[in-house]
């Protein structure tokens, strides 16, 4: 059943997506008698959503990257500081050894 959901749904996907409108002329006239040309160009509305959707992945995925790049460095930071404090502490551990038995 997932399968059939699945196909169907990507199916109506890709159909929107070849959907996409190719420019048509259109001419109205106004209550005054004058003439307006409009031109409709551009995309579906399923067509843009899908690509506002495709974006928005992007965009969150961009995020995601970052902040587990800056929680990376984040966490480096505080191992190397950590590091250094202990260190720190075996050099006065050894000095203060080495006084006593003097």
């Amino acid at each position: 059943m997932k399968k059939i959901t699945l196909l169907l749904a990507f199916s109506a996907f890709a159909t929107a997506a070849f959907a996409q409108t190719t420019p048509s002329t259109e001419v109205k006239v106004r209550d005054n008698g004058t003439t307006k040309v409009v031109t409709k160009t551009g995309k579906t509305n399923v067509g843009q959503a899908l690509d506002n959707t495709k974006d928005a992945a992007g965009n969150v995925a961009h995020k995601t990257g970052s902040a587990i790049k800056r929680g990376a460095r984040k966490t480096g930071h505080a191992v190397k500081r950590g590091t250094q404090k202990v260190g720190n502490k075996t050099v006065e551990a050894t000095q203060k050894a080495e006084a006593k038995t003097e």
